[in-house]
C-alpha cells in the first residue's frame, strides 16, 4: 500500500508539472496595430480622412487601459512603418515615409504612455512590395502579369544596387503605353500613402491564467506584413531641409575657351526621362589696333542630350550623355601678319558666321556636392566663308575668300558645372544615395 501511495503521488506531480509547462508554453504575445492614410505628397495628419481618427482612438484607448500596473498586459515592443506611392522623386518619397512614420508615432505617444524603450522605425519610400500585393489581388489590372514581372525586376535591381532610382518609375510609366500605370495611379496609389504602428504586448504572469480576459478585436501584425524595401534618408532631409519639387539645372563655363581668353557661359535644363537641353555662348572681343592684333570670337550652340548609364539613372545631369548640336561662330584672328575672319566684314552675325552641326559624346563627373566637370567632344560639319587679309599701315587689305567645308571635331568642352535646383546635388558614396 505504501509503495502504491508513493506511485500515485509521483503520477499526480508529473501531471501537475505537465499542465504547468503546457500553460507556460502558450504564446505570451498579443499584437495590436493602427494604420492611417495621407493625401498625396502630404504628411499632415487628417483625422477626418478615411478611418484615421477611429483607428488612432482605438489604439490609444487600448494603450491607456494597459498603462495600469493592474493590467494583465504590458507593452514589450513598438514598430512604426512609413510609406509612399511610387510617383514622384526618390528622395522626396523617402522623406515622406519618414515624416509619415514620425507623425503617427508622435500622435499616439502624445495621447498615451507607450513606455521607455527603443521603437523600431522603417521608412519604405516607394512601396513597390505593397504595389505588387495590390496588383496580385486585382484581376482587372491591364497587363497584370507583365506589371508583376516588372515590379519583380525593379525590386531585384533595388536589392542589387542598394537604392531606388528615377529610372524605375519611368519603366513602370512606359509599360503598355502608360495604360497600366494610369489604372494603378487612380486605384492603387492612394492605398500606398500610409503609416502603420504595431504594438506588441506580453503578459505580466507567465502561466497566462487570464486567457478569457483578452481584449476584443486585437489585430495581429501579420495583417500588415513587413515591407521588404528600405531606403536611406538623405542627410539634407534629416537636417530639416524643406520638401520641394525636384528641379535640375546647370550653369557652366568651358574652361578650354576661358584659358584661350574667350570667356564662355552655358546653361542646361533637365527635361525629364533622362533628356536635357543645353546652350552655350562665347564672347571675346579683344584688340590692339596699333599693333594690328585681334583676338575676337563670339557664337554659341544648342544641344539636345540623352543621358545613360548607372550614374545617370541615380541622378540627372550626371554620367554619360550622347547628343546632337548645332551652332554658329564668327571670328577675327590676326597678330601683325595675315589675318583670318570668319564671315563677311561689316554685315550682321548671320552674314559673318560659320555654321556647325554634329553629334557629341560626353561624361559629367561629380567633384563636389554642387559641382561637376563635363568632358564633351563633338564631331560634325563646319561650313561658311573665311576671309584672309593683311594689314598695311592703317588699312586691312583683302587677300582671299575661301569656302569652309570641313568634317571633323567642331566642339570641345571641359566645363565646370554648377548644379542648381532642389535635389540637384551629388550624394556621397557610403553615406547619401
Amino acid at each position: 500500500m505504501k509503495n502504491t501511495h508513493y506511485r500515485l503521488i509521483l503520477i499526480a506531480g508529473a501531471m501537475v508539472a505537465s499542465m504547468t509547462c503546457g500553460l507556460e508554453s502558450v504564446a505570451e504575445v498579443v499584437r495590436d496595430s493602427a494604420q492611417i492614410w495621407f493625401h498625396q505628397s502630404k504628411w499632415d495628419l487628417d483625422e477626418n480622412y478615411r478611418d484615421n481618427g477611429a483607428d488612432l482612438n482605438r489604439m490609444i484607448e487600448r494603450l491607456r487601459k494597459n498603462e495600469s500596473s493592474d493590467s494583465a498586459l504590458k507593452i514589450s515592443a513598438v514598430r512604426v512603418i512609413g510609406a509612399a506611392s511610387p510617383e514622384g522623386n526618390v528622395a522626396i518619397n523617402a522623406a515622406l515615409s519618414r515624416h509619415r512614420a514620425d507623425r503617427i508615432f508622435d500622435y499616439v505617444s502624445s495621447h498615451s504612455d507607450i513606455g521607455d524603450f527603443t521603437t523600431d522605425f522603417e521608412f519604405v519610400g516607394r512601396d513597390w512590395a505593397g504595389l505588387k500585393r495590390l496588383v496580385e489581388a486585382d484581376d482587372a489590372v491591364p497587363m497584370r502579369q507583365e506589371v508583376i514581372g516588372l515590379i519583380d525586376e525593379i525590386q531585384k535591381d533595388i536589392a542589387a544596387q542598394g537604392a531606388d532610382s528615377e529610372a524605375n518609375l519611368l519603366r513602370l510609366k512606359c509599360l503598355g503605353g502608360g495604360v497600366p500605370y494610369r489604372y494603378m495611379y487612380a486605384r492603387m496609389f492612394p492605398q500606398l500613402r500610409y503609416s502603420s504602428m504595431f504594438v506588441e504586448y506580453t503578459y505580466r504572469y507567465p502561466a497566462r491564467l487570464m486567457l478569457n480576459s483578452l481584449p476584443p478585436a486585437m489585430i495581429d501584425i501579420t495583417a500588415h506584413p513587413p515591407m521588404d524595401v528600405t531606403l536611406m534618408i538623405p542627410d539634407s532631409f534629416i537636417a530639416g531641409e524643406s520638401l520641394c519639387h525636384p528641379f535640375y539645372m546647370g550653369i557652366k563655363t568651358n574652361m578650354l575657351y576661358d584659358a584661350l581668353a574667350l570667356p564662355s557661359i552655358g546653361v542646361e535644363f533637365y527635361l525629364g526621362k533622362e533628356w536635357s537641353i543645353a546652350g552655350n555662348w562665347t564672347y571675346g572681343w579683344w584688340d590692339k589696333n596699333s599693333a594690328h592684333r585681334y583676338w575676337r570670337a563670339y557664337g554659341g550652340d544648342i544641344a539636345v542630350r540623352r543621358w545613360f548609364g548607372k550614374a545617370a539613372k541615380e541622378k540627372p545631369l550626371t554620367g554619360h550623355h550622347l547628343g546632337i548640336y548645332a551652332g554658329v561662330v564668327t571670328y577675327d584672328f590676326e597678330f601683325g601678319g595675315k589675318g583670318y575672319m570668319g564671315g563677311l566684314p561689316g554685315k550682321t552675325l548671320w552674314d559673318r558666321c560659320n555654321y556647325m552641326a554634329g553629334v557629341e559624346y560626353g561624361y559629367s563627373l561629380p567633384i563636389a556636392r554642387r559641382l561637376n566637370i563635363d568632358f564633351t567632344l563633338g564631331i560634325g560639319y563646319l561650313w561658311g566663308k573665311m576671309i584672309e587679309y593683311k594689314p598695311y599701315g592703317n588699312e586691312y587689305v583683302w587677300q582671299n575668300t575661301k569656302r569652309v567645308n570641313r568634317i571633323g571635331p567642331t566642339k570641345a568642352e571641359v566645363s565646370l558645372v554648377w548644379l542648381i535646383g532642389c535635389d540637384n546635388y551629388n550624394r556621397r558614396k557610403g553615406g547619401m544615395r
